[in-house]
């Protein structure tokens, strides 16, 4: 650990003092040194990457072999900021012994500094048995993508009085099973308001309002990497699909006009050792 390595401490401590915490999917070393050097807080390696980075459907497909890799990944870039390791579909549902042991790898072969999983009730066993192996667990309720299904698909939640009084009754359950933090995605700015109040862990928000104690996008949606079809919670910050849609356009007409490679792109060999490589091959 680095000495200017962030800490579960101190993400609570800027929740005290009301200090907001940035948090951004990552799911290579590059993309963690660029959010590392901003000052990024958190580093998701979200199963987000079965979406954005594999082209599935939804986030069910990607094993717990492909998210270590990613995660690793993902650690091997970052310094400061903390790595929050995504747990699959599948990874811990089965049992608390397959969950500590996924949890186990993604610290051990993945370098995560933290796991996230999804679900309330039924995952409280989950939480607990993960936390007691040693592991920091960060909490997910909300929309939940893995279960978006059974949700009817990916549609706000929250949004009634009682399923709103379900996930606050959640997301204190969460905390007393030990979670050290809590996403909260797409739920009304109100009911994400009360959650954050009443839970003494960092709250981090997805479509969830500004009231939450810090925020999370996945990377390609606020860099404009992704479609048209964004959630209504994305601010995008730059037009990158555009930008790289213009250099390999650029790139392509070089190469088929000749422009590209240039003299200056090449390197040299001196006139004695070209005529010994000459003299070399000319009988070849």
């Amino acid at each position: 650990m680095t000495p200017d390595k962030l800490s579960l401490l101190r993400l609570t401590e800027m929740k005290r003092r009301g200090e907001k915490i940035v948090m951004v999917t990552a799911y290579d070393a590059p993309s963690a040194r660029l959010a590392d050097a901003q000052g990024i807080d958190l580093l998701l390696v979200g199963d987000s990457a079965a979406m954005v980075v594999m082209g599935h459907e939804s986030t069910v497909p990607v094993t717990l072999d492909e998210m270590v890799m990613l995660t690793a990944a993902v650690a091997r870039g970052s310094r400061r900021a903390l790595v929050v390791g995504d747990l699959p579909f599948g990874s811990y549902q089965p049992s608390d012994e397959v969950a500590v042991s996924s949890a186990v790898r993604m610290v051990k072969d993945g370098g995560a500094d933290l796991v996230k999983l999804e679900g309330s009730e039924r995952r409280l066993s989950r939480v607990r048995a993960i936390v007691d192996a040693g592991i920091p667990v960060m909490g997910h309720i909300g929309l939940t993508p893995q279960s978006a299904t059974k949700l009817g698909g990916y549609r706000p939640q929250g949004q009634t009085a009682g399923s709103a009084s379900d996930l606050f009754d959640a997301a204190l359950a969460l905390e007393a099973a030990g979670c050290s933090a809590l996403v909260l995605e797409a739920v009304p700015a109100v009911v994400a308001a009360r959650i954050t109040a009443a839970l003494g862990v960092p709250v981090i928000g997805i479509g969830a309002g500004a009231s939450c104690d810090g925020q999370v996008l996945v990377w390609h949606d606020l860099l404009g990497l992704t479609g048209d079809r964004v959630p209504r919670f994305v601010q995008r910050y730059a037009d990158l699909a555009g930008e790289i849609s213009r250099a390999l356009g650029a790139y392509a007409s070089d190469v088929r006009a000749g422009a590209y490679p240039q003299e200056k792109h090449t390197y040299p060999m001196s006139d004695d050792e070209r005529r010994q490589f000459e003299a070399l091959v000319g009988n070849k």
